[in-house]
């Protein structure tokens, strides 16, 4: 449950959400609205985001859409002028993507983050909630993964989330500008993309085995991950948002479940909710990927009060039954 002394808040606050038209935004407006923010502000650029994500928002009049790109500084400046609070969710995310495109990659997540930062700056913004990524671990070995201890980078994606957290560090000790780094781990949840080369494992089996297919497994499906239920992100982004603990400011945090699922038993699940007997394919490990993957969430709960509500089996129950309402 949100703590009831930050949503009384959330009436006088205005919000810009980059990358709102996508599935980590869109569910954060949907909550802020539903709050009755003074207004939500939304910069997209449409090209991994879907209008049909927010059109449920746009007769609400505390809505707003700024169609823009943050790789234009002026977009930026004009999409945070009299906001509060920036939640920046807006990145090509996907490893393979980064490893196929790194030139992209890098120019929208390192320079249209450094764009935002300096916009924020520029138009007194209270305080700067961004999304790093728990691919900043590399090839640590330590489990659960601890903030302070990383390791080797192994994607072109994932320099991008350290340089983010090294920009805002500096922005920080240089310009004050208050900064909270959120690593997610593996999020997933209604509204999220269930098409294209770079969806994520969730969506794809869900949509492979609605379509009667067998979904892929890359290596022998002992990989894990810490798979989060989007519920869980928006309270952890509020949380960092509007919290008064100045221990927390620039600080980074892992967001998860604090759980570790393989990818067979993450399959098993899913087959088990639709009531499917399809079986996986196996097929060689990707470049980039992590092998395993577990968080210590004892940091954010310390200092952000974050409470990690929705487990994976409740969450995938809600996701699965929201896919099939789509068909």
């Amino acid at each position: 449950m949100f703590p009831e002394n930050l949503l009384s808040q959330i009436p006088q606050k205005s919000f810009l959400v980059t990358g709102g038209a996508g599935f980590i935004g869109s569910n954060l407006i949907g909550f802020l609205l539903k709050n009755n923010a003074k207004e939500v502000r939304v910069l997209d650029n449409f090209s991994t985001g879907y209008e049909a994500n927010i059109q449920e928002f746009f007769s609400n009049p505390s809505f707003k859409l700024i169609t823009g790109d943050i790789t234009v500084f002026e977009d930026c400046k004009n999409a945070t002028h009299n906001i509060d609070y920036v939640l920046h969710q807006a990145a090509l995310g996907s490893v393979p993507r980064s490893i196929a495109d790194p030139i992209t990659t890098n120019n929208t997540n390192i320079n249209g983050f450094l764009n935002m930062l300096y916009a924020s700056v520029a138009n007194k913004v209270k305080r700067f909630v961004y999304a790093s990524s728990s691919s900043v671990y590399g090839n640590d070995t330590t489990m659960p993964k601890v903030e302070v201890k990383t390791g080797e980078l192994l994607s072109p994606y994932a320099v991008t989330k350290k340089a983010n957290e090294l920009y805002a560090d500096v922005f920080y000790k240089t310009y004050g500008l208050e900064v909270i780094g959120l690593r997610y781990f593996n999020v997933f949840g209604p509204k999220q993309n269930i098409n294209g080369p770079y969806a994520a494992v969730i969506p794809i089996f869900i949509n492979e085995l609605l379509n009667k297919r067998s979904p892929r497994i890359f290596g022998d499906g002992s990989t894990t991950r810490d798979f989060t239920f989007i519920e869980n992100v928006v309270q952890a982004n509020l949380l960092a948002a509007m919290t008064e603990n100045k221990e927390a400011i620039n600080q980074v945090f892992n967001i998860a479940f604090g759980g570790t699922t393989s990818l067979n038993e993450l399959f098993r699940i899913i087959a088990k909710t639709l009531n499917s007997k399809i079986q996986p394919e196996f097929h060689s490990e990707r470049k980039g990927d992590i092998k395993d993957s577990f968080a210590d969430i004892s940091k954010a709960k310390n200092l952000l009060n974050y409470k990690p509500e929705v487990d994976i089996i409740n969450g995938l129950k809600i996701t699965v039954n929201w896919y099939e309402n789509q068909l």
